[in-house]
């Protein structure tokens, strides 16, 4: 279930007297990718055309101000979906499910409403693929998290988790010589590829994914981020603490050479103590985070003084996602094929 929000304290940063100019260094890309709008649209589409309530399996994605602005408007989310009332509309989350759950849906009655991230479904038929293949698939992201669970599932016989570079030291595998490794899209890249030069060096053969499996998005914000970083006494990062790409995004600020980092849901979570001696601030937003979140933060260190802000833009990302199929029809019958994401896209 979503997490509830703890009521937000009203007062802003003061003033803060630094020696030098202060200065906020705002990253781009950043913010809501193709796959993120897509998912959140899907939403308020199925509560426009079926009315309240519709339910979501999880967090349609992973930020807490999305998913409470969402309950407001109707939707119902649950954890699995045996709690959804049969025969009701529910939707499958951004991150993707395995096609137990779809079995599970059907078997009550429900009509759901796919919003996977295309993105993610890539990978999944790229396991499918490969298990239909007998490769042992060694799939690079956290345990536990919903777009492994779902990957995970589509070839539960093929697939061993690889947590971390240090898991790929320890684990085994049946036959070397056919072995591919696939990955969680929102991880950090840097890692990832540390983890797959260990993989190699233990098996040679080790096969790469047909394309890169990290989504644009991820990487685009953290190529931005490292350009910020390193001119930054501070970084903040939006993002809520289940948002794996916000949480990474928080790491390769410190490891380019922000001397801190921190990531806030909201504003108000900023404190005070933070710019000690701090003229320049990096700010920067997760992916599945809207754009009025980082405002908010912007205009927060403008009453601390940093009213000068500079974007600093790495690429620019035009990657556009239609609605899921099951929305495509409007009430009166006709297609409906608008494309979404104008906000995502490809560097």
């Amino acid at each position: 279930m979503p997490i509830p929000r703890v009521p937000r304290r009203r007062e802003r940063l003061k003033d803060i007297p630094v020696d030098g100019h202060k200065r906020v260094l705002l990253a781009s890309p950043r913010g809501y990718c193709a796959g993120v709008d897509r998912a959140v649209i899907a939403v308020e589409k199925a509560l426009e055309r079926f009315g309240a309530p519709v339910y979501v399996r999880k967090q349609i994605v992973h930020n807490i101000h999305v998913v409470t602005e969402l309950e407001g408007k109707g939707a119902i989310f649950v954890e699995e979906v045996d709690e959804v009332p049969a025969g009701a509309h529910v939707v499958f989350s951004a991150h993707g499910v395995s096609p137990a759950v779809v079995n599970a849906a059907s078997d009550r009655g429900l009509q759901a409403i796919d919003a996977t991230c295309p993105l993610v479904t890539k990978v999944h038929r790229e396991a499918v693929r490969f298990a239909r293949d007998d490769f042992e698939i060694l799939l690079i992201g956290h345990e536990g998290h919903e777009e492994v669970e779902g990957t995970a599932g589509e070839a539960p016989d093929h697939v061993t988790i690889v947590n971390s570079p240090d898991d790929a030291d320890r684990i085994e595998v049946k036959d070397p010589s056919k072995v591919v490794w696939l990955s969680q899209t929102t991880l950090s890249v840097d890692e990832t590829m540390e983890t797959v030069r260990r993989l190699r060096a233990r098996f040679p053969e080790l096969q790469d994914p047909p394309s890169d499996d990290i989504c644009y998005a991820t990487q685009n914000r953290q190529v931005a981020i490292k350009k910020v970083a390193k001119d930054a006494d501070l970084v903040i990062v939006v993002g809520s603490a289940n948002s794996s790409n916000s949480v990474r995004l928080v790491e390769v600020a410190l490891e380019y050479g922000a001397k801190a980092a921190y990531r806030v849901d909201y504003a108000d979570e900023i404190e005070q103590a933070w710019f000690d001696g701090v003229t320049t601030v990096g700010v920067t937003s997760g992916a599945s985070v809207p754009e009025v979140l980082v405002s908010e933060v912007l205009a927060d260190l403008a009453t601390a003084g940093y009213l000068d802000v500079e974007e600093v833009r790495t690429a620019e990302e035009d990657l556009i996602f239609s609605l899921p199929k099951e929305l495509r029809q409007d009430a009166a019958g006709k297609r409906d094929d608008r494309a979404l994401g104008g906000r995502g896209g490809r560097s």
